[in-house]
């Protein structure tokens, strides 16, 4: 077979385009620094490429983006927890100081500022937000955890109780008389106190047994009170009403809800005012008997609910649908439903808001008002500051009346002054022990109070330590990730660099020999 210059020349021109090519890849990867530019220059690195930057992808979101947040979210919450520790501590030592029943009137005096300012700062950290979101409302994050101003809008409300929500208190009686005739020894004074007819053996006390709601002045609306009692095959709760009925008496009117309680055992008598539920010694000894039976897992036969209604709401009043199941309406007049999970017996998940840190891993973030921001907080600093005030009121007017006394020099005055000094000492006296008695009470609450926000502050924490291994491990995986994608698709510039020259100087003599080849033809031969 004749090898025709026709032959040679394409034969030489076929090597010197697979040298050029050879030499435009190697040029593209210097430049680029990458391995390949399209996928059919290599599927399998091109395929390998495509996991890897997505897992890059995942890990930088996970390290960059959504760890900060949650440790930013965590952190917000649990300065808000710290800060509410440190209130409760504070108003726990004040309890302790309360307790001492021969504290001089003038540390009562500093005790009652302490607790008032106390008071306004307990739920003041509650409304704390991250980034225009409220940490401790759960879902809700655009709805603050109280009213921030004055507010009128109606909600019926259902609270879940057991018997742990029964309180023994003492009511000191301080009147006489009745509707245009009660008189009171707390209005007295040195000016009206010969009008003022009560007299020692008016001033009594008596031991009640109350449930306080989470809010005082709600509507004149009878609550209903039903404990539950079992479960129907359907899935539904089985309720009934306690007691024979509740009767609502205001606190204005006498004889009071507390007398009425202590005459009729059977009696349970709604204070709207103060949002009271006092009961008599027959229906508390029937509340106290109410028991979880533990055979029924779903079901807490222990568990009972008052179902009231509130309208008016002052600023920094807890919103209830952080806390109970509750309806209200909407701007438009829509029905609107919280909670209603919480009726149904089971053990509801609370409205946990949870950040994914890592390959199909999650931490939870918030802590929600319920767990730490107990309405009953606030209403147990209300109950000492007003019996403060009941005890510092009485001792201004004994004061005001012993010094009209030592001026007094008509027999028949001073009789008088006497008579009404007794029943105001009396009163006093037995206020003093009231709020002795309050005192020590609350010690034991504000302490359980005070536990459950270090529990949630030691939560917190745990979930920040949990949340600092989690970043370290998905540092460490990303770094294993971006270096498995620079080794799949990034080039070893100085093997390129030697692949390139070699090319260029292959290419050139390939350009120099065909030169010299084409120049020969048949007729050098012959």
């Amino acid at each position: 077979m004749r090898i025709t210059n026709k032959i040679m020349q394409r034969n030489n021109l076929t090597h010197i385009n697979n040298n050029k090519i050879l030499e435009d890849k190697l040029s593209t990867q210097m430049s680029t620094k990458k391995k390949i530019n399209k996928p059919s220059d290599d599927p399998v690195v091109a395929i390998r490429a495509l996991r890897l930057r997505t897992n890059v992808t995942e890990a930088t979101q996970y390290y960059s983006k959504n760890i900060p947040d949650a440790e930013s979210w965590l952190d917000v919450t649990e300065g808000a927890l710290q800060n509410l520790s440190k209130v409760l501590t504070s108003v726990l030592g004040q309890c302790t100081k309360g307790s001492n029943g021969d504290l001089p009137s003038a540390d009562r005096e500093i005790i009652l500022e302490q607790l008032k300012a106390l008071r306004d700062e307990i739920y003041s950290t509650a409304d704390v937000d991250y980034a225009g979101r409220y940490v401790f409302s759960g879902y809700r994050t655009d709805t603050s955890i109280s009213f921030p101003a004055q507010t009128e809008k109606h909600y019926s409300i259902t609270q879940q109780l057991d018997r742990d929500a029964i309180e023994s208190m003492t009511y000191v009686k301080t009147t006489a008389g009745a509707g245009a005739d009660l008189q009171d020894v707390r209005n007295m004074d040195a000016a009206n106190y010969a009008d003022v007819t009560v007299t020692e053996e008016d001033v009594t006390s008596v031991e009640v047994h109350k449930i306080r709601l989470a809010y005082g002045d709600v509507d004149d609306v009878v609550p209903e009170v039903t404990r539950v009692t079992g479960k129907n095959p359907d899935g539904s709760l089985i309720t009934e009403p306690v007691g024979n009925g509740v009767v609502m008496v205001h606190s204005h009117e006498v004889p009071s809800a507390y007398e009425l309680a202590a005459q009729n055992p059977d009696g349970m008598y709604f204070v709207p005012e103060t949002g009271e539920l006092v009961l008599g010694d027959q229906v508390y000894a029937s509340m106290m008997s109410y028991r979880d039976d533990a055979s029924t897992a779903s079901v807490n036969e222990g568990e009972i609910r008052i179902s009231y209604e509130k309208s008016s709401w002052e600023k920094g009043d807890l919103r209830p649908e952080h806390y109970y199941a509750c309806s209200t309406t909407d701007a438009a007049g829509e029905a609107i439903d919280y909670n209603q999970d919480y009726l149904k017996g089971m053990d509801v998940e609370r409205q946990v808001i949870e950040y994914d840190v890592g390959f199909n891993q999650t931490i939870r973030v918030n802590t929600t008002a319920d767990e730490c921001f107990d309405p009953n907080i606030g209403r147990e600093v209300d109950d000492l500051i007003s019996a403060l005030e009941d005890v510092k009121n009485l001792e201004k007017i004994s004061e005001s009346l012993n010094e009209l006394l030592e001026k007094e020099t008509d027999n028949g005055k001073r009789t008088t002054l006497e008579s009404r000094l007794k029943a105001v000492d009396k009163a006093l006296t037995l206020s003093k022990d009231k709020m002795q008695k309050m005192f020590e009470h609350s010690i034991t609450v504000m302490q359980k109070h005070l536990d459950d926000s270090n529990l949630s502050i030691t939560n917190c924490g745990t979930r920040s330590a949990k949340l600092e291994l989690i970043e370290n491990r998905m540092q460490d995986q990303k770094t294993t990730f971006e270096t498995l994608q620079s080794e799949n698709e990034d080039i070893d510039i100085e093997e390129v660099a030697i692949y390139l020259e070699s090319a260029q100087m292959t290419y050139t003599a390939s350009l120099m020999a065909t030169g010299k080849v084409m120049q020969t033809n048949l007729l050098n031969f012959l």
